[in-house]
């Protein structure tokens, strides 16, 4: 059963990586030899200096033991706010696109194609 991430405002994706990592006491290498991948782009990844793929969050969070839904969230949120951060704007745009989501959400259900 994977654990749920305690979602942190104040930490990235990256740190989320790092701090269950290291609470497993795995090392930066360990990791990256189990998921296939270099240990560079681990820790490029741990630092938020490099976007995971999709397929990385589903191999971190069996390996792990994390729930992906979670780390899936914690990854898409980060990424909106590094885009926006600085914006003045920043809430009422979200709250646009949030709405937007929602309609497009709704009228594809019902799309049928042919």
């Amino acid at each position: 059963m994977s654990n749920n991430i305690i979602m942190e405002v104040e930490k990235s994706f990256g740190e989320t990586i790092k701090s269950f990592r290291k609470e497993k006491g795995l090392t930066l290498r360990e990791v990256a030899e189990h998921l296939c991948i270099d240990t560079s782009m681990l820790g490029k990844i741990e630092k938020n200096k490099r976007k995971p793929s999709k397929e990385f969050i589903s191999n971190i969070s069996k390996f792990l033991d994390l729930d992906e839904k979670e780390l899936t969230i914690a990854h898409l949120s980060d990424t909106v706010f590094y885009s926006i951060q600085e914006e003045e704007l920043a809430t009422e745009a979200l709250k646009v696109a949030e709405e937007k989501i929602k309609y497009h959400k709704k009228n594809n259900s019902t799309q049928i194609c042919s």
